[in-house]
Protein backbone atom coordinates (compact mmCIF):
# COMPACT_ATOMS: atom_id res chain seq x y z
CA UNK A 1 0.00 0.00 0.00
CA UNK A 2 0.96 3.24 -0.66
CA UNK A 3 -0.62 6.49 0.96
CA UNK A 4 1.12 9.45 -1.45
CA UNK A 5 -1.18 11.29 -3.29
CA UNK A 6 -1.78 10.61 -7.31
CA UNK A 7 -0.17 13.86 -9.16
CA UNK A 8 -1.85 15.16 -12.54
CA UNK A 9 -1.13 17.47 -14.63
CA UNK A 10 -2.95 19.49 -17.64
CA UNK A 11 -2.56 22.68 -19.19
CA UNK A 12 -5.19 24.37 -17.18
CA UNK A 13 -8.46 23.11 -16.59
CA UNK A 14 -9.40 20.25 -19.04
CA UNK A 15 -7.47 17.71 -16.60
CA UNK A 16 -10.37 18.11 -14.35
CA UNK A 17 -12.07 15.34 -16.61
CA UNK A 18 -9.65 13.29 -15.39
CA UNK A 19 -9.69 14.37 -11.89
CA UNK A 20 -13.05 13.25 -11.53
CA UNK A 21 -12.60 9.82 -12.99
CA UNK A 22 -10.14 9.04 -11.06
CA UNK A 23 -11.92 10.16 -7.37
CA UNK A 24 -15.05 8.10 -9.16
CA UNK A 25 -13.25 5.40 -9.47
CA UNK A 26 -10.41 5.26 -6.36
CA UNK A 27 -12.42 7.85 -3.84
CA UNK A 28 -9.76 6.76 -1.22
CA UNK A 29 -6.72 8.20 -3.20
CA UNK A 30 -5.24 11.57 -2.06
CA UNK A 31 -4.48 14.20 -5.39
CA UNK A 32 -2.24 16.71 -6.18
CA UNK A 33 -3.54 18.62 -9.06
CA UNK A 34 -1.62 21.16 -11.16
CA UNK A 35 -2.97 23.28 -14.27
CA UNK A 36 -0.18 25.01 -16.52
CA UNK A 37 -2.92 28.21 -17.00
CA UNK A 38 0.17 31.02 -16.88
CA UNK A 39 1.09 29.22 -20.39
CA UNK A 40 -2.43 27.66 -21.83
CA UNK A 41 -2.68 26.76 -24.37
CA UNK A 42 -0.24 23.90 -25.17
CA UNK A 43 -1.80 22.90 -28.65
CA UNK A 44 0.01 25.39 -30.68
CA UNK A 45 3.45 25.44 -29.29
CA UNK A 46 6.55 22.92 -30.79
CA UNK A 47 6.79 19.74 -29.36
CA UNK A 48 10.38 20.93 -28.02
CA UNK A 49 8.50 23.47 -25.89
CA UNK A 50 5.66 21.15 -24.84
CA UNK A 51 8.36 18.74 -23.75
CA UNK A 52 9.85 21.61 -21.68
CA UNK A 53 6.68 22.16 -20.00
CA UNK A 54 5.74 18.82 -19.29
CA UNK A 55 9.22 18.02 -17.65
CA UNK A 56 9.06 21.07 -15.37
CA UNK A 57 5.49 20.18 -14.72
CA UNK A 58 6.60 16.83 -13.48
CA UNK A 59 9.18 18.25 -11.15
CA UNK A 60 6.91 20.21 -9.67
CA UNK A 61 4.47 17.06 -8.91
CA UNK A 62 7.27 14.95 -7.75
CA UNK A 63 8.31 18.37 -5.01
CA UNK A 64 4.66 17.10 -3.55
CA UNK A 65 6.09 13.60 -3.14
CA UNK A 66 3.57 11.94 -5.45
CA UNK A 67 3.19 7.98 -6.24
CA UNK A 68 2.43 8.62 -10.00
CA UNK A 69 2.18 11.00 -12.25
CA UNK A 70 -0.90 11.27 -14.55
CA UNK A 71 -0.27 13.82 -17.88
CA UNK A 72 -3.58 14.91 -18.67
CA UNK A 73 -2.99 17.10 -21.29
CA UNK A 74 -3.09 15.18 -24.63
CA UNK A 75 -0.32 17.25 -26.69
CA UNK A 76 2.08 16.70 -23.66
CA UNK A 77 1.19 13.06 -23.81
CA UNK A 78 1.75 12.80 -27.72
CA UNK A 79 4.67 14.87 -27.03
CA UNK A 80 6.48 14.65 -23.96
CA UNK A 81 5.18 11.05 -22.67
CA UNK A 82 8.48 8.81 -24.02
CA UNK A 83 10.96 11.70 -23.00
CA UNK A 84 9.01 11.15 -19.47
CA UNK A 85 9.10 7.49 -18.95
CA UNK A 86 13.00 7.64 -19.99
CA UNK A 87 13.78 10.63 -17.56
CA UNK A 88 11.57 9.93 -14.38
CA UNK A 89 11.92 6.60 -12.01
CA UNK A 90 8.18 6.95 -11.21
CA UNK A 91 4.97 5.56 -12.86
CA UNK A 92 3.58 7.46 -15.55
CA UNK A 93 0.36 7.41 -17.40
CA UNK A 94 -0.46 9.75 -20.45
CA UNK A 95 -4.30 9.97 -21.82
CA UNK A 96 -3.58 8.85 -25.48
CA UNK A 97 -3.11 5.16 -25.03
CA UNK A 98 -6.10 4.53 -23.19
CA UNK A 99 -8.31 6.60 -25.53
CA UNK A 100 -7.28 4.95 -28.43
CA UNK A 101 -7.58 1.21 -27.05
CA UNK A 102 -11.60 2.15 -26.32
CA UNK A 103 -11.83 3.43 -29.67
CA UNK A 104 -10.54 0.71 -31.17
CA UNK A 105 -13.02 -1.65 -28.65
CA UNK A 106 -16.11 0.85 -29.65
CA UNK A 107 -15.76 0.89 -33.22
CA UNK A 108 -18.11 -1.63 -35.08
CA UNK A 109 -17.88 0.20 -38.81
CA UNK A 110 -13.84 1.09 -38.68
CA UNK A 111 -14.11 4.67 -39.28
CA UNK A 112 -12.87 6.53 -36.01
CA UNK A 113 -12.65 10.01 -35.95
CA UNK A 114 -10.30 12.12 -34.09
CA UNK A 115 -10.37 15.75 -32.99
CA UNK A 116 -8.09 17.48 -30.74
CA UNK A 117 -5.81 20.33 -30.68
CA UNK A 118 -3.55 21.67 -33.45
CA UNK A 119 -0.55 19.74 -31.14
CA UNK A 120 -2.09 16.36 -30.70
CA UNK A 121 -3.68 16.15 -34.48
CA UNK A 122 -0.43 17.16 -36.05
CA UNK A 123 1.58 14.84 -34.08
CA UNK A 124 -0.71 11.87 -35.41
CA UNK A 125 -0.55 10.02 -32.04
CA UNK A 126 -3.77 8.79 -31.62
CA UNK A 127 -3.96 7.66 -35.31
CA UNK A 128 -0.52 5.93 -35.11
CA UNK A 129 -1.54 4.19 -31.86
CA UNK A 130 -4.88 2.76 -33.36
CA UNK A 131 -3.52 1.71 -36.54
CA UNK A 132 -1.21 -0.27 -34.44
CA UNK A 133 -3.64 -1.97 -32.91
CA UNK A 134 -6.25 -2.47 -36.02
CA UNK A 135 -4.58 -1.40 -39.90
CA UNK A 136 -7.92 -1.78 -41.38
CA UNK A 137 -9.27 1.13 -39.24
CA UNK A 138 -9.78 4.25 -41.17
CA UNK A 139 -9.02 7.42 -39.27
CA UNK A 140 -10.24 10.80 -39.55
CA UNK A 141 -8.68 13.82 -37.60
CA UNK A 142 -9.62 16.95 -37.12
CA UNK A 143 -8.25 19.92 -34.91
CA UNK A 144 -10.89 21.91 -33.23
CA UNK A 145 -8.80 24.54 -31.51
CA UNK A 146 -11.23 27.01 -30.28
CA UNK A 147 -12.92 24.29 -28.02
CA UNK A 148 -10.23 24.74 -25.57
CA UNK A 149 -10.53 28.68 -24.98
CA UNK A 150 -14.51 28.40 -24.97
CA UNK A 151 -14.73 25.52 -22.10
CA UNK A 152 -11.90 27.94 -20.22
CA UNK A 153 -14.24 30.59 -20.13
CA UNK A 154 -16.92 27.88 -19.26
CA UNK A 155 -19.10 28.32 -21.90
CA UNK A 156 -20.05 24.80 -22.79
CA UNK A 157 -23.49 25.31 -22.88
CA UNK A 158 -23.61 28.77 -25.35
CA UNK A 159 -25.28 29.13 -28.62
CA UNK A 160 -21.56 30.32 -30.08
CA UNK A 161 -20.05 26.98 -28.76
CA UNK A 162 -22.81 25.23 -30.75
CA UNK A 163 -22.56 26.98 -33.79
CA UNK A 164 -18.27 26.21 -33.61
CA UNK A 165 -19.45 22.99 -33.04
CA UNK A 166 -21.30 22.57 -35.49
CA UNK A 167 -18.73 24.25 -37.88
CA UNK A 168 -15.71 21.40 -36.75
CA UNK A 169 -17.94 18.78 -36.40
CA UNK A 170 -20.33 18.20 -39.75
CA UNK A 171 -17.98 16.88 -42.00
CA UNK A 172 -17.69 13.55 -39.63
CA UNK A 173 -21.23 12.93 -40.76
CA UNK A 174 -19.99 12.41 -44.26
CA UNK A 175 -17.08 10.53 -43.32
CA UNK A 176 -19.41 8.01 -41.67
CA UNK A 177 -17.79 7.14 -38.33
CA UNK A 178 -19.64 5.26 -35.59
CA UNK A 179 -16.61 6.55 -33.61
CA UNK A 180 -15.14 9.86 -32.17
CA UNK A 181 -12.68 9.86 -29.92
CA UNK A 182 -12.64 13.34 -27.93
CA UNK A 183 -8.67 13.79 -28.11
CA UNK A 184 -8.32 16.84 -25.57
CA UNK A 185 -9.38 16.89 -22.02
CA UNK A 186 -10.94 19.65 -22.58
CA UNK A 187 -13.35 18.20 -24.79
CA UNK A 188 -15.59 16.09 -22.07
CA UNK A 189 -17.01 19.33 -21.41
CA UNK A 190 -18.62 19.93 -24.48
CA UNK A 191 -20.34 15.85 -24.95
CA UNK A 192 -23.64 17.09 -24.84
CA UNK A 193 -22.91 19.92 -27.55
CA UNK A 194 -21.16 17.02 -29.92
CA UNK A 195 -23.94 14.66 -29.21
CA UNK A 196 -26.30 17.38 -30.18
CA UNK A 197 -24.41 16.99 -33.67
CA UNK A 198 -23.59 13.74 -34.01
CA UNK A 199 -26.26 12.29 -32.11
CA UNK A 200 -25.49 8.39 -33.56
CA UNK A 201 -21.64 8.18 -32.62
CA UNK A 202 -19.89 6.57 -29.83
CA UNK A 203 -18.14 8.84 -28.00
CA UNK A 204 -14.80 8.44 -26.49
CA UNK A 205 -13.80 10.34 -23.34
CA UNK A 206 -9.96 9.02 -22.60
CA UNK A 207 -10.18 10.77 -19.38
CA UNK A 208 -12.37 7.68 -18.13
CA UNK A 209 -9.76 5.07 -20.08
CA UNK A 210 -7.07 7.17 -18.31
CA UNK A 211 -8.21 6.95 -14.66
CA UNK A 212 -9.11 2.83 -15.14
CA UNK A 213 -5.07 2.39 -16.87
CA UNK A 214 -4.05 4.08 -13.58
CA UNK A 215 -6.10 2.21 -11.38
CA UNK A 216 -4.39 -1.04 -12.82
CA UNK A 217 -0.91 0.11 -12.52
CA UNK A 218 -1.51 1.28 -8.73
CA UNK A 219 -3.12 -2.10 -8.44
CA UNK A 220 -0.44 -4.52 -9.94
CA UNK A 221 2.55 -2.37 -8.10
CA UNK A 222 0.61 -2.94 -4.76
CA UNK A 223 0.57 1.21 -4.45
CA UNK A 224 -3.61 1.52 -3.95
CA UNK A 225 -4.75 3.45 -0.64
CA UNK A 226 -6.76 0.80 0.63
CA UNK A 227 -7.36 2.81 4.03
CA UNK A 228 -10.88 4.58 4.58
CA UNK A 229 -9.02 7.82 5.54
CA UNK A 230 -10.56 10.97 4.13
CA UNK A 231 -8.51 12.30 0.99
CA UNK A 232 -7.07 15.50 0.65
CA UNK A 233 -7.09 17.16 -3.01
CA UNK A 234 -4.47 19.64 -3.57
CA UNK A 235 -5.00 22.16 -6.31
CA UNK A 236 -1.88 24.22 -7.92
CA UNK A 237 -2.13 26.60 -10.91
CA UNK A 238 0.93 28.80 -12.73
CA UNK A 239 -2.03 31.80 -13.27
CA UNK A 240 -4.93 33.23 -12.70
CA UNK A 241 -5.98 31.66 -9.04
CA UNK A 242 -9.70 32.91 -8.90
CA UNK A 243 -10.07 32.40 -12.30
CA UNK A 244 -9.29 28.64 -11.88
CA UNK A 245 -11.23 28.16 -8.60
CA UNK A 246 -14.56 29.90 -10.28
CA UNK A 247 -14.43 27.68 -13.25
CA UNK A 248 -12.93 24.49 -11.80
CA UNK A 249 -15.72 25.01 -9.32
CA UNK A 250 -18.21 25.06 -11.59
CA UNK A 251 -16.83 21.90 -13.31
CA UNK A 252 -16.73 20.00 -10.53
CA UNK A 253 -20.16 21.02 -8.85
CA UNK A 254 -18.24 22.12 -5.52
CA UNK A 255 -16.24 25.16 -4.12
CA UNK A 256 -12.56 24.39 -4.28
CA UNK A 257 -9.51 26.35 -3.25
CA UNK A 258 -6.44 26.69 -5.20
CA UNK A 259 -3.32 26.09 -2.70
CA UNK A 260 -1.12 28.88 -4.71
CA UNK A 261 0.54 30.11 -7.54
CA UNK A 262 3.60 28.47 -8.68
CA UNK A 263 6.79 29.70 -10.43
CA UNK A 264 6.49 27.11 -13.09
CA UNK A 265 9.75 28.16 -14.74
CA UNK A 266 11.61 26.98 -11.09
CA UNK A 267 11.02 23.71 -11.59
Amino acid sequence: MDLRPIGIFDSGLGGLTVFKEIVSLMPNESIVYFGDTARIPYGSKSKETVTKFAMQNTRFLLSKNVKIVVVACNTASAYAYEALKAKFDIPIVAVIEPGAEAAVRATKNKKIGIIGTEGTISSGAFEKKILELDSNIKVFSKPCPLFVPLVEEGWTDKEVTYLVAKEYLEEFSEKEIDTLVLGCTHYPFLQDVIKKILPDVVLINPALETAKQVFEVLKQKDMLNTTNDEPTYYFYASDNLKKFESVASIFLNEKIKCEEKIDIERY
